[in-house]
């Protein structure tokens, strides 16, 4: 069991990743997961971040269901539900040091991906790239809670109206949340004790989050704050690799 002070030192982790969420409608698990992951073990933070992210699409999904395009996430749920299934049984597999510096590359990848290309005016792509962002995004989703770049890269490339972006994306984080749980309740990755009382001490301070980066949303540019959180998830896959080694 996690003993307190690591619980109450993962509060201000989870506090910075989700009032980015409420900014941007991703990324949460992308800056909670590696940080969390410096002192906790994956198989304790991915569940974890999977409640918390799961009630996060809730919110933000909900209060904007008018503006979920319905046909992309169509697109992406069948796709999502195989890599699921596949990341799932890597998570509970694979040794962890392998699975961190794996978690470290991909993050410091995709961190680099967003500083050197221009993400201010993405060109479209053909909706038939849902099929590996799916799978690619269900299964990174399920080994390390941190599925949102290959949703996040394929839907900035299908709808260009930022309110509707981030709400598409609480909406196929909230359906393949709902995967998820199910697929870890069953492979018993869920039935801890210990996850639910971190969940209940996170929760407050989740919301919290979102309400605070739900205010300032539009009053942001998206590409600018992806610049920062690019900044701050190269630090994290650095730590990652340190912690691995």
């Amino acid at each position: 069991m996690p003993d307190l002070n690591a619980l109450a030192w993962a509060l201000p982790i989870l506090l910075a990743a989700y009032f980015i969420r409420g900014i941007t409608g991703f990324g949460s698990g992308l800056i909670a997961v590696p940080l969390l992951a410096l002192n906790l073990p994956l198989t304790f933070v991915v569940p974890l971040i999977l409640l918390t992210d799961f009630t996060a699409s809730l919110v933000l999904g909900g209060l904007n269901l008018d503006r979920v395009a319905k046909d992309e996430v169509r697109r992406l749920l069948p796709a999502s539900l195989i890599g699921v299934l596949v990341g799932a049984y890597l998570l509970i597999s694979l040794p962890s040091a392998p699975m961190l510096m794996a978690l470290g590359s991909f993050v410091i990848l995709y961190a680099l991906r967003n500083l050197l290309l221009n993400t201010d005016h993405p060109r479209p792509i053909s909706p038939r790239w849902a099929w590996p962002a799916g799978i690619s995004g269900g299964a990174v989703g399920a080994m390390f809670g941190t599925g949102g770049p290959p949703y996040v890269i394929y839907l900035s490339h299908r709808i260009f109206d930022k309110g509707a972006l981030r709400a598409t994306l609480s909406g196929v984080f909230f359906i393949e949340g709902l995967a998820r749980i199910a697929t870890f309740t069953a492979s018993g990755l869920l039935l801890h004790t210990d996850i639910f009382i971190a969940y209940a001490t996170a929760v407050p301070v989740t919301l919290g989050a979102l309400w605070l980066g739900s205010h300032v949303h539009s009053r942001l540019s998206p590409a600018q704050m992806l610049r920062l959180i690019s900044l701050t998830l190269i630090g994290s896959g650095c730590a990652l690799w340190i912690k691995a080694w």
